[in-house]
């Protein structure tokens, strides 16, 4: 099972050496865990977390050009260069509030697999598209511009995280026969354009409000195999507590 824990823009380098201390000291090692720091903290991660088999560093974003002019962007070969281990792409927020595209994010995900990173594409239908029955036809066209051109042994290092964009921080998530429904079709758009068995082995996870009451219900749906959680992680206890009740 995966545990991708988002922090986003949060925690300057003293409140992460205070987490990772709490979370690497606590750990029950039971699953994969992967903690997708900011930047800043990402040398901070890399010392904590260098040579630890059971919790990966993860980054939040990546640059869709290789080496340019792009003041403030951080580059795939620079993630590696300090450890990291995946990286986030097609985050909703960033879809928003920085416009990404199909296009821009397909690039991301063929530079960060070039530098040797995992993916962690994230796509979901917004309110409007959800209200309107268009969920499916949403996530086709996200899979299909953000995955073109890409290998079937490529998705080895690609997991696909399921997160409603309109579930993201609320405190709301769709029914559980809902996210069955809608991974189930990310599969089936997986099978239609590789193969049955990059469908099969394809990882799928779910994103959006996961914390400690749903998490359970969520990782026994078929399917899912892990979660990507956002606020539920930022407190390190209250994210141990979580992690303590999931299964092995």
């Amino acid at each position: 099972m995966k545990i991708i824990a988002n922090l986003k823009m949060n925690k300057t380098v003293q409140e992460t050496k205070e987490y990772l201390t709490t979370i690497v000291s606590k750990y029950n090692k039971k699953h994969e865990l992967t903690l997708c720091l900011p930047y800043t903290s990402l040398a901070l991660g890399q010392f904590f977390l260098e040579g630890n088999e059971f919790i990966k560093m993860g980054a939040q974003n990546v640059c869709d050009e290789e080496v340019d002019k792009c003041t403030g962007e951080i580059s795939a070969q620079m993630l590696k260069s300090t450890g990291a281990h995946s990286v986030i792409v097609g985050h909703s927020e960033r879809r928003v509030k920085f416009r990404e595209t199909g296009r821009s994010i397909n690039k991301k995900i063929k530079l960060a697999l070039k530098n040797g990173l995992q993916v962690i594409l994230c796509v979901g239908e917004n309110l409007a598209e959800r209200n309107s029955k268009k969920t499916k036809e949403s996530l086709k066209d996200q899979l299909e511009d953000c995955l073109k051109g890409l290998y079937e042994n490529e998705l080895e290092n690609i997991t696909i995280a399921y997160e409603p964009v309109w579930a993201i921080g609320t405190g709301k998530i769709p029914l559980m026969r809902e996210i069955e429904q809608s991974v189930k079709y990310i599969r089936k758009n997986i099978v239609e354009y590789f193969s049955q068995k990059a469908g099969d082995e394809i990882k799928v996870v779910y994103g959006g409000s996961v914390n400690n009451k749903n998490v359970l219900s969520i990782i026994r749906i078929p399917g899912v195999d892990g979660v990507l959680i956002g606020g539920a992680c930022l407190d390190a206890n209250n994210f141990l507590q979580l992690l303590s009740i999931l299964p092995n």
